[in-house]
């Protein structure tokens, strides 16, 4: 059996058993593996999807102004990719359209079912399959769960003492309640990150009055965008291999930003230069700069690119508060400093869920383990895919593989590949389920820990990237072109193949 193992691929048996396979999420990575499973000729799959519609993060974030940090070119699969993108950064509708398109042309919607929420997966060792109980009690075999949820896919939304007696509205920017008029608003935004961003300089000349609430400044450099000429979309049409090389070329320059996340590096203090001239040139009240200069090292937090938000800051209509909500009333904040700052809107910027992965559903492997117990001293995965103890099961944009420099898309088909080969060996009848070794695990994670001392990551700083004790278990610690190498295929000596 190893000897069959040490030749992955769904082409070294000579009889193929037939898998069911569930995969969980019609996210990018979801769509991703449906896509591979069926170039591959396997149709016995289903995806599991909790809303109406497919999209994961580009369904649910809608804001004005939601888009992407990474060049469109390469925010698209490298089987498939798109060579009219408006511009050189994707706005929200047009990624989601991609998506769409991606789902039509492979025609993956047969094997959908919406509104069906995975609430618990539970390992049966003598049958070797997986059965999963959906939130409205239905009972769904397979011999491989595929998770595609994400880290980014349960919005965090503070308990601000008081919030229960506010009369005006409040919501998430992941849950953006579309019916409600900003137009001489009093608004409030908890928090400054990723979101806001993008969504604050959208409706900041609306408000009346727009407070940010911030925990702290982040560094923000500029961002290269602009709308695609008429005569370069006409090149990349006419031209495939222009789009090849003009992805090529993006991939490689954001792979050498990862020299800026090295704690100390010059490239990291030539990205704090860059942002803090974009500070100095936009924001000229000594007090109001103080307050949007970061503390901490470049990329400790997520850099931020953005061409809008410091001249938004400067506006008249446009407050950054940094003092503590101390709590909320009927129509005000209250900060600690024992300002009340009159509010009709309050907007959460505050980010996700990002480090217990899977919650809310229920993971039970072998010998009735539940992940969480598994976890408990942080969320960790063989190359951040597999997790031992829970046989046929893996992971899309698992354990430590955020990136800070590069495309997550990039990463997903490198996961999805692996896993391939993985559903590959177990297609061979002798194989009823493999299970990654907990030495070969820790050992990959023990190494990646080590590696990740020495990035800006495991700085001093609070960020999503770790969890409320300093673990790092969100990030990868290297190059890209690293974790590619690692994937290309499994090494089947690292599993426990059980017949």
């Amino acid at each position: 059996m190893d000897d069959f193992l040490s030749q992955p691929g769904p082409k070294t048996a000579a009889v193929q058993k037939h898998l069911q396979v569930a995969i969980l999420g019609t996210g990018m990575g979801g769509l991703c593996m449906a896509v591979q499973l069926r170039r591959a000729g396997i149709d016995s799959f289903v995806m599991l999807e909790k809303e109406d519609e497919i999209g994961g993060t580009w369904r649910d974030n809608t804001y004005p102004g939601s888009g992407c940090d990474v060049p469109s070119h390469l925010y698209s699969f490298s089987f498939e990719p798109k060579v009219n993108w408006s511009r050189k950064f994707a706005l929200q509708p047009e990624i989601l359209d991609y998506m769409k398109h991606v789902t039509r042309k492979y025609g993956l919607r047969p094997f959908i079912r919406f509104n069906t929420e995975a609430d618990e997966a539970r390992f049966d060792e003598a049958a070797g399959l997986w059965r999963i109980r959906t939130r409205a009690g239905e009972e769904i075999t397979a011999n491989v769960v595929v998770s595609g949820t994400g880290q980014l896919n349960r919005p965090f939304t503070p308990d601000l003492p008081g919030i229960e007696s506010f009369a005006g509205k409040a919501f998430h920017s992941a849950r953006w309640d579309q019916s409600v008029d900003l137009q001489g608003k009093n608004v409030a935004v908890i928090g400054n990150g990723a979101s806001a961003i993008q969504f604050v300089p959208q409706i900041a000349p609306k408000a009346k009055k727009l407070t940010v609430f911030q925990r702290s400044a982040n560094w923000i450099v500029p961002k290269a965008d602009r709308p695609y000429t008429d005569f370069e979309q006409r090149m990349f049409r006419r031209f495939p291999w222009l789009v090849k090389l003009h992805r090529l070329q993006i991939y490689l320059r954001l792979e050498l930003n990862y020299l800026a996340f090295v704690r100390g590096s010059f490239f990291g203090k030539l990205f704090e230069k860059a942002s803090l001239k974009e500070l100095e040139a936009h924001i000229k009240d000594p007090e109001l700069r103080a307050k949007l200069t970061p503390d901490y090292p470049a990329g400790c937090k997520r850099i931020l690119l953005s061409n809008d938000w410091f001249p938004t800051m400067a506006r008249e209509n446009v407050d950054v508060c940094t003092s503590h909500v101390e709590k909320v009333t009927s129509d005000a904040i209250v900060t600690r400093d024992g300002v009340s700052h009159p509010t009709d809107v309050i907007i959460y910027s505050t980010g996700f869920v990002t480090t217990t992965f899977l919650a809310p559903m229920k993971v039970v492997g072998r010998n009735n383990v539940d992940l969480n117990t598994a976890w408990a001293n942080g969320a960790e995965a063989h190359r951040g895919v597999a997790i031992a103890g829970f046989p046929n099961f893996f992971m899309l944009y698992g354990p430590n593989t955020n990136l800070g420099h590069n495309s997550i898309i990039f990463m997903i088909e490198c996961q999805v590949n692996y896993i391939m080969q993985c559903i590959g060996a177990l297609r061979n009848p002798k194989v009823r389920y493999i299970d990654v070794k907990k030495e070969a695990e820790d050992a990959f994670n023990r190494d990646l820990q080590e590696d990740m001392q020495s990035t800006v990551w495991a700085a001093g700083c609070s960020s999503w990237y770790k969890t409320a004790d300093g673990k790092v278990t969100n990030n990868w610690s290297s190059f890209t072109a690293k974790y590619w190498w690692q994937m290309r295929h499994p090494d089947f000596a690292e599993y426990r193949v059980v017949g």
